[in-house]
């Protein structure tokens, strides 16, 4: 029988191995629908959206209150598309969380 601590890191690696590195212009047409939302770079993403998964509302709500996550503003967004940023992506249907890449 798996533990709960099992299961955490088999859904863990999953998530990692879900994680792709994609143009900001590649994902403009899912920021259009609402879908994209920024993780902050003090934030571990796979952390993140273990707890998206899981339905964590305590903390995510508390990242949102900390403004370490939500929807990509049309400010960052125009940014990331002036710089023709890269950005670490990962699916948590229905959402795209992305993170910019760390500098290093």
């Amino acid at each position: 029988m798996t533990t709960p601590e099992e299961a955490n890191e088999s859904l863990r690696n999953k998530l990692n191995s879900e994680t792709a590195r994609m143009r900001w212009k590649d994902l403009l047409v899912y920021f259009a629908g609402g879908s994209v939302i920024a993780v902050n770079a003090e934030l571990d993403l796979v952390d993140v959206a273990l707890h998206v998964t899981q339905d964590d509302k305590t903390a995510v709500a508390n990242w949102m209150a900390q403004e370490k996550l939500g929807q990509v503003s049309d400010q960052q967004a125009a940014a990331w598309l002036e710089s023709d940023a890269v950005l670490w992506t990962i699916v948590v249907r229905p959402w795209i969380l992305v993170q910019p890449q760390k500098a290093g």
